[in-house]
Order: structure tokens, then sequence, then C-alpha cells
């Protein structure tokens, strides 16, 4: 675990739930009151919950928190929890029998690495939201608490990666990225020269099972002013930032997923939010896996 480090975005808070012994945990975003949100899938195997909404086109634009979890598919049951407090706190979308608080959650398989019988559940979702701050630690706490990379060609090339989180300013205008790094792939872009240069041995026919314990997962989050639209765009910029840190990025054994966010405090063009995604997942993940 790495000291706390501001996020850089203000009204953002962060909380997590580590079980350090089975490694697993959750880690929740809790955004401000009126924060608008999209998001987008690029890996074959995902697990998400309310991801449906955040496509531009769906009725509700705002989102109060992100949950990304461990435990695969059944870490999504943290959302309950977070759900929990945000309604003791008066959040959520109005309806005429009071507000529904809009969590998005996205989870990533790591039950191979620890205890595979503990999964984050609605009590490690409460937890985590109860225990939120601005400065949050990172490493292996959280949905990063299990994380590892580097699985693609077999469990001896493993790697311990975790929870990076990075934010990159222009001015006024700032872009915090936090990912939870469980890449299939190799963090080193360098290894595409491999590639290119002819030793490349080929996908594995039949990749071990522990091959399949994958999905990197990442929330971006910016002061700027934007719609669901241009949250969407930024969004891909930060699927673009984890191409650019792992290879081979989004593959069918990884889920990959990530989230935008726009607090709407400065006005800024949505290309320019774009590419600060980039470099800010980017650094995310160089900080997730230790450099």
């Amino acid at each position: 675990m790495t000291p706390p480090v501001p996020i850089g975005v203000v009204g953002v808070e962060v909380g997590h739930w580590t079980d350090s012994e089975a490694r697993t945990g959750c880690t929740v975003v809790v955004l401000p009151p009126g924060s608008v949100a999209s998001g987008e899938v690029r890996g074959g195997a995902p697990a998400t919950r309310e991801f449906a909404l955040l496509a531009p086109e769906r009725l509700v634009a705002g989102v109060d928190a992100v949950v990304l979890a461990g435990g695969s598919a059944f870490g999504l049951a943290a959302c309950d929890g977070v759900m929990d407090v945000l309604e003791a706190e008066g959040r959520g979308f109005p309806t005429p029998h009071g507000p529904v608080p809009i969590v998005v959650g996205m989870a990533l398989y790591d039950l191979g690495v620890g205890d595979p019988a503990v999964r984050p559940g609605a009590a490690a979702g409460r937890a985590a939201a109860a225990n939120r701050s601005p400065a949050p630690p990172t490493g292996r706490v959280g949905a990063g608490a299990g994380a590892t990379v580097s699985k693609w060609r077999g469990r001896e090339r493993a790697a311990a990666a975790g929870l990076g989180l990075a934010t990159v300013r222009r001015g006024d205008l700032a872009v915090a990225a936090l990912v939870a790094a469980n890449a299939a792939g190799d963090p080193d872009p360098g290894s595409l020269a491999e590639i290119t240069a002819g030793s490349f041995a080929g996908w594995p026919e039949s990749p071990p099972p522990d091959a399949l314990a994958n999905t990197s997962l990442a929330v971006v989050v910016t002061n700027a002013a934007l719609d669901k639209t241009g949250c969407f765009w930024v969004a891909q910029g930060g699927q673009d930032g984890l191409a650019r840190s792992f290879v081979p990025a989004h593959a069918r054994i990884d889920g990959d997923a990530v989230v935008a966010a726009a607090t709407g405090e400065v006005e800024a063009a949505v290309d320019d939010v774009r590419l600060l995604a980039v470099a800010a997942v980017a650094a995310a993940c160089r900080n997730a896996v230790g450099g």
C-alpha cells in the first residue's frame, strides 16, 4: 500500500475495503452531486452493473458512484452496500418515492489469486463508502488487492500489480484516473517489438486457466463541463490509455471497462480532455504496476 495521494478533482472521494489474506477487495469512487458520466467496454469478458445507463442516449445523465470490485461477477454485490450509504445521505436520481442512488459497478477476476470463497459483498461496499477520502491509499488495496498482470502466456510470467492513481493538469483543467490493473497483457509496450521482429510465437492455442483471470478497470474524472457524449469520448481516451500500457490489451479474456465522469467546473474542449485522459490512465497504469 502506498501513502495517500490527493485525487486532484475537487469533491471526488475514494474508499476501499480490503481483505489482505484473501487478496480481494473493492473500491468506491463517490462523485460530487451533478456529475455526468458515460463509459465504454472493450474487453471480451466484462462483469458490470448499470453500464447500459451510461450510453449517451439513456435518460439518466448523473452518476453518484462507481464501484471497482474483485471477486468477478460476485463482487458486483458490493454496489448494494454503496447504495445503502448513499441513500442514507439523500443521494440519488429523484423519483416520486424517494431518490435512487445511481451506482455503476465493474468487477475484475481475482478468484484464483487468494481465497475464491471470499468476495466483496454489500457489507464491503458499505465499509468502503463510509470510509472514503479525497486522498486515498493506492497499491494492493481495494479492487487492486489481488490484481496481477502478464498472464496471457502462462502463470509463470504473472506479476503482482494493484491500484494506481494519477492526475494530469493543463491550467485549471484536471483529469484524474484510478486504475485497477489486472491485465492479461504485459505492462511493457516495448514488447510490441517482439511481435514485429518476427520472434513472436503466437497466442497460445489453449491458454492455461490462470490466464483467464483478468480485466483492467478504470475511472476517469475531470473537472471539465461535459455532457454524456463528451464523457463517452473521454472514456474512449481512457481505453486508449490502457492500450498504450498493456500488450496485448482488450483481449477476449479481458473485460476492460472505463467510466468517465465530469464534475462541470471548467470549460474545456472534449478533445483536450480526451487526450489528457489517455495520459492520466497510462500514468495510473504505471503506478499500478510499480513504476
